[in-house]
Order: structure tokens, then sequence, then C-alpha cells
């Protein structure tokens, strides 16, 4: 048994979309110094990912699709990812992955041993026990994408419950009528549920959500690390808990070394371009307090009316305060 809880008789860490070595998209060329920490920062939430596992003590990593950001995938991702999981290996966690559309069966891949703690999913389905030693303990049942294109549903393949067993399901897929990413793979939650399985763990859809609360629990943890200024908020994973009731409690955690955000501000009762300046810095100021030690990266709305107007309509008075603003925190 594993975790603080006495009735704990498992923990594992659901994680998906890790899209290592993303390129950052929506923002313009940028100073040398904030342009490394971008590139950077999918590796950098890796990096956290794997030592919360090792420091929560847990008993999986599950990562549901998209480790890579393509199916070209770079060698310095490669590299990374493997190191990370010979971390993992070290501490006896065992780690079970899919592929999704990003980083398919067929794409590029170098010759990297995998450690023996990992088990990758082809496209044929099948069922894992986390612990093989134990007949009774809990298994992964999961598939990955031998392709990009995934247009029907992977349900059909998926191995049967095994009633006696906690089942999780592990798989990249859209699942309802998600617009926000291509409907791959896509099933309904009352597919998820007539598996009998106990939780599904879900990867594809970027913004973390459960759709479903009770048993078999259905939950997109998110990616985590946002790439674009659309992923703002907190990005990371969910540790998850089963007691000897099969009653799952699910944490989550944030991995992001970056975040995004977008800043509103009020211009009520600001007359002059100073004063505004002083607002903004506060505001930011604020907020980078709020993010324990995290990157910010913002858009500011400027919100209201006031006489500060007559000046922000001028030419380049947008353009400069946004040059002020970087040059004084960039100096920090």
């Amino acid at each position: 048994m594993k975790g603080n809880t006495h009735d704990v008789i498992f923990r594992f860490v659901h994680s998906a979309d890790l899209h290592l070595d993303s390129p950052f998209k929506g923002i313009r060329e940028t100073e040398p110094k904030v342009a490394e920490t971008l590139r950077s920062a999918t590796f950098d939430a890796y990096k956290k990912l794997i030592t919360l596992c090792i420091d929560r003590n847990v008993d999986a990593l599950l990562v549901a699709g998209d480790v890579f950001d393509s199916a070209d995938r770079s060698l310095a991702a490669q590299i990374q990812f493997v190191e990370g999981l010979e971390r993992l290996n070290k501490a006896n966690i065992p780690a079970f992955v899919c592929h999704g559309n990003h980083d398919p069966l067929d794409g590029w891949a170098a010759r990297l041993e995998m450690p023996p703690n990992v088990h990758q999913f082809t496209d044929t389905a099948e069922t894992v026990p986390i612990n093989p030693h134990d007949p009774l303990g809990p298994v992964v049942c999961g598939v990955s994408y031998q392709t990009r294109e995934q247009p029907n549903s992977l349900i059909p393949k998926m191995p049967a419950h095994e009633p006696s067993r906690f089942t999780i399901g592990l798989l990249h897929a859209n699942v309802g009528a998600s617009t926000e990413h291509e409907p791959y793979a896509p099933c309904t939650i009352e597919d998820l549920v007539a598996t009998g399985y106990d939780y599904w763990a879900l990867g594809h859809v970027h913004r973390r959500a459960t759709l479903r609360e009770q048993a078999p629990m259905v939950v997109y943890p998110g990616n985590t690390q946002g790439r674009t200024p659309n992923e703002t908020g907190p990005r990371g994973v969910y540790v998850v808990d089963v007691d000897e009731n099969r009653i799952v409690s699910q944490e989550f955690v944030p991995v992001d070394t970056v975040r995004w955000e977008q800043l509103n501000v009020p211009i009520s009762g600001i007359e002059e371009v100073h004063a505004l300046f002083v607002r903004l810095e506060e505001r930011i100021e604020e907020r980078l307090h709020e993010i324990d030690g995290r990157h910010l990266v913002y858009r500011i709305c400027l919100e209201g009316r006031g006489p500060i107007h007559h000046w922000l309509v001028q030419h380049r008075t947008i353009a400069d305060l946004e040059t002020q603003l970087n040059t004084e925190l960039l100096a920090h």
C-alpha cells in the first residue's frame, strides 16, 4: 500500500498531452531569454511530473497519448522522455503509455531502448497488470493510434472488464461533441460506462475536465503545459487514489512552468499614462505572486471608460506601454 491515507490500496498519476518539444504558438518574436524559457517549458513540466510521481511514491504513471508534439518527434524529445522514465525505473514505478494523433506508432522514432518499467501500448488493445505478481491487483487496458487519422471509435477493440480487478482504460479520444479538438476515436460517455471499467484515463482534450464523477470516473487531466495564449490557467495532472472499496479520489496538481493568462485591468479614474503604467505593473506583480514562482505570459485587456482613453488612442501609446512593461519586468 502506498500513500499516507490508511485505506488507499493504490495510487497512480494520470497525465496526457505532454507535447514534448512543442513550438509555442500565437506570440511574436520575443526576447532571447523569453524564447529559451518557452522552448524548454514542455520539458521542464515533464521533469516536474516525474518528480511528482517519485515524491508521492505512486504505483504507476499513466500517459494518455501525445507524448510528443509531432509524428516527426525530435531526438531531443525522445531522449528526455526516456531519461524521465529511467528515473521512474530506479524508483520502481511502472509507466503505461499510449500514443495519439500527434505521436502515432508510424511516426519517426530513434532506436532508443525503453527501461523495463515501461509498457507502450500498440494498436492492438490489451490488458496489462500494474503489478504482474498480484493476480487480483489493478490492470490497465489501453491501445495506441497506428496512424494520425483515427476516425472510428476504439471502444469496440478494448478488452473485456475483469470484475475482480480494478480496471483503468487508457485512451486518447474525443468524448461527446467537443469542438475544441479533432474528433479522433470519437465515443460517448455511455460507450465508456458500458465497458464496466472503473476509471477512464483519457487524453486529447487540453482543458482538464471530469466528465463523470461516479464509477466509472471519466477524466481528462488536460495538457501538462499551456502552449498558446488560448491555453490559460493551471496545467498539470491528476494524482488518483483508490481505496479498498474501489472509491476513487483525485487531486489536480499543476506541473506547468509557464502560465498563460489574460489580465483584465479597469481604467476608470486613471487620467494620465504613468498612472496607468503603475496600475498595470501592480496587476502583473500581483499575478506573479499568485502563481508560485512560475513564468507568466500575459495579455492585458483594458476595461471601462475614463479620461485616459484620449491618450490610449494616440499613436504608439499602447506599443510604448508594452515595451516599457517588458523592459521593467524582464529586468527582475
